[in-house]
């Protein structure tokens, strides 16, 4: 049975949890008083471990005038706290052989590092400070400022990258989703240091914090650390209890909470060999129980060589080099598209092939042979996907904030092995009747 996840005040019926896992691993779930949740993996045998500290806000929780803070506390976070300035946060893992970063989504950030079980402690004490004590300084931000607009000028130089980015942007539209996690070089630029700091003490509280951890990890030990490390850090933890979770939904239709109702197509002018081009529109959420038949379905249309848009556009026809489809689920909406870079002059062929092969798994089911060669795929994925403690502290996470339960891989690998190939034409189905939206980018005259 997968372990269940409800949101629960310290003190009450349910507050920790524990359930047997795979290879003897042990999941713990604990909330503190405060409504800080913290959520262990003992892996016998491992001598590392990883702790991430995740809160609940992401890209589309900026308010007005905040645009860009979710990723400015991303890079300031590292640059001090009361007591400890950048080199120590950086010397600290150095000196241990770990390694620390941290990922702004666009509805959750983590803040992670990966060292040797014994240097768990000092891990979670610097993370920790970072969450609750950074100082955001003024001469500090204006620096990132200009590292954050190189990144930004960096990523603008990758054509994937920015067929990527503006094809969320085209099948999301108004919705707060459809706003780019990094911000824009404007953004950027506008953002003043107070709505930072704002956007910081809103959202960094002990309600919104998930500390999870895996590896060679003792729970009840790093719920002390925590505890201790977060009471230091100025936290009040007398009282109060975690935040709820995004409400799940079954999707966000296309017309409404500012999604376009039919598609949109643009090109984008880039001084560039190749051009790149992607076709989709919205998908499933993040919770929905047919995210498993949408996996099956990516395998067999462009999840690997043997998928049909890579023997199709590529070994068949020599038409591209790079060509695959792709999804990712958010908690009221999603987004599926067909990628493919090619010669410019291809483009509409390619555009026209990609779309006849969605066509084609909506016409007639996939074969037997398919079939079980994207569920062996994906077993295989899924197994060797969790064989690190990064993994795994990544899934508790996502677990806490997304899904409100933790399968067990055996669970995860049952459900992949129950899709069946009508699941996955009824799914292609209603995909390819979604509004479809084109972004190319590439040299393309006026």
């Amino acid at each position: 049975m997968p372990l269940d996840l409800p949101l629960v005040g310290p003190g009450t019926s349910g507050a920790d949890r524990s359930a047997e896992q795979d290879g003897g691993a042990l999941v713990r779930r604990s909330v503190l008083p405060g409504g800080v949740r913290v959520l262990t993996e003992h892996m016998p045998g491992l001598r590392s471990a990883t702790v991430g500290a995740w809160v609940g806000v992401g890209s589309r929780d900026e308010e007005s005038g905040h645009h860009g803070s979710t990723h400015f506390l991303e890079h300031l976070l590292f640059k001090g706290t009361a007591k400890r300035t950048a080199m120590d946060i950086a010397e600290a893992f150095d000196e241990v052989g770990g390694e620390a970063n941290a990922a702004t989504g666009k509805e959750h950030t983590c803040y992670y590092a990966r060292v040797l079980d014994t240097d768990l402690p000092m891990a979670v004490d610097v993370i920790t400070d970072m969450v609750t004590s950074a100082r955001l300084e003024t001469d500090e931000l204006e620096t990132e400022r200009g590292v954050i607009l190189e990144e930004l000028a960096m990523n603008d130089d990758d054509p994937s990258d920015v067929a990527h980015e503006q094809f969320a942007a085209l099948v999301l539209g108004e919705h707060p989703l459809g706003r780019p996690i990094g911000g824009t070089p404007e953004s950027i630029r506008a953002v003043p240091r107070d709505a930072v700091w704002e956007h910081y003490r809103w959202h960094y509280q002990p309600e919104t914090l998930v500390v999870s951890a895996a590896g060679g990890v003792d729970h009840d030990a790093l719920v002390a650390q925590v505890e201790t490390a977060l009471a230091d850090g100025g936290w009040d933890m007398t009282g109060g209890a975690p935040r709820g979770r995004r409400a799940p939904a079954l999707g966000v239709p296309a017309g409404t909470a500012g999604i376009p109702a039919a598609g949109v197509e643009k090109t984008i002018r880039r001084h560039t060999e190749q051009a790149n081009v992607i076709v989709g529109g919205t998908s499933l959420t993040a919770t929905d129980p047919r995210r498993f038949t949408l996996s099956v379905l990516n395998a067999v249309l462009g999840g690997g060589m043997s998928s049909r848009l890579f023997q199709e556009i590529r070994e068949k026809r020599g038409l591209a080099y790079s060509t695959y489809s792709f999804s990712s689920g958010h908690s009221d909406t999603g987004v599926f598209g067909l990628y493919a870079g090619c010669t410019p002059a291809r483009v509409d062929e390619i555009l026209a092939l990609m779309i006849a092969e969605l066509e084609h798994l909506a016409d007639a089911p996939i074969t037997a042979a398919e079939l079980t060669r994207s569920i062996g795929q994906l077993s295989g994925g899924l197994v060797l996907g969790m064989e690190d403690s990064g993994s795994r502290m990544s899934r508790l996470g996502k677990a806490e904030l997304v899904h409100g339960e933790l399968l067990s891989i055996d669970e995860s690998l049952e459900l992949v092995q129950a899709v069946t190939a009508a699941d996955v034409q009824a799914l292609a189905a209603e995909l390819a009747s979604r509004p479809r939206s084109v972004i190319r980018v590439g040299p393309f005259g006026d």
